[in-house]
């Protein structure tokens, strides 16, 4: 029997590198908020999943009125974000009172597939965590106040989400958590003495972040309907 499965949906940037006033999760992806793409994708995924949008708090009327504007039907709980990313995480975790799994996805990670959500799942419930992760691309210099020099790209990955975990474990990583600056989730599980299990990504799967982004992710979708 298949545990049940939740997803933390954390979406709170504010777009400063978007340049734009609007936060990033809500601009327009082919006429629809980049979010409702990325909730759409897991319920898609399982239609029995339970979705927890984790927004800052004076993000959440304006989210109401796009939902009323687009007329989103996704089913989906609101709590509202901390100031950093692990307090986002932490308050999402703690509307979650039943045992299972649970993936904690980037709100402007629109594209993600069935595919690669299926797969931290299937590894998460067989060993405890699971993210996913894609090779380096190009080539990378480690850089030092007055010199640079040459690494091995095939040492590197780089992170992705979902990053999917039995949800027993991870809240009592967050539970034991001596800081708040981690960059990811399955760091805070590391921090706890848990082997992260790394699953392959999907190179489409990117993060909303800069203006062309928004064009390559309209591309993409396009291409996913011929």
């Amino acid at each position: 029997m298949s545990l049940l499965k939740h997803a933390i949906i954390v979406a709170g940037g504010i777009g400063s590198r978007m340049q734009a006033s609007t936060p990033k999760q809500f601009l327009l992806l082919e006429d629809r908020p980049v979010l409702m793409h990325t909730l759409e994708a897991f319920y898609s995924y399982d239609s029995s999943i339970t979705l927890t949008v984790v927004l800052p708090k004076e993000h959440v009327t304006y989210w109401q009125q796009l939902i009323d504007t687009h007329r989103f039907t996704t089913p989906h709980q609101i709590t509202h974000g901390g100031r950093s990313r692990f307090e986002s995480v932490r308050n999402g975790l703690s509307v979650i009172d039943s045992k299972g799994l649970v993936a904690v996805h980037d709100g402007a990670r629109p594209l993600i597939s069935s595919a690669v959500i299926a797969r931290t799942f299937d590894q998460a419930e067989k060993h405890g965590n699971a993210t996913a992760a894609v090779a380096i691309k190009d080539s990378l210099r480690r850089v030092s106040t007055d010199q640079n020099h040459a690494v091995n790209r095939s040492e590197y990955v780089s992170i992705q989400t979902p990053q999917t975990f039995n949800i027993s474990l991870i809240k009592a990583a967050f539970a034991h958590a001596s800081h708040d600056q981690f960059t990811d989730d399955a760091s805070v599980l590391e921090h706890y003495g848990e082997t992260i299990n790394l699953v392959e990504g999907d190179y489409a799967n990117l993060k909303i972040t800069t203006p062309e982004d928004i064009w390559i992710a309209e591309a993409i979708l396009k291409s996913r309907k011929k």
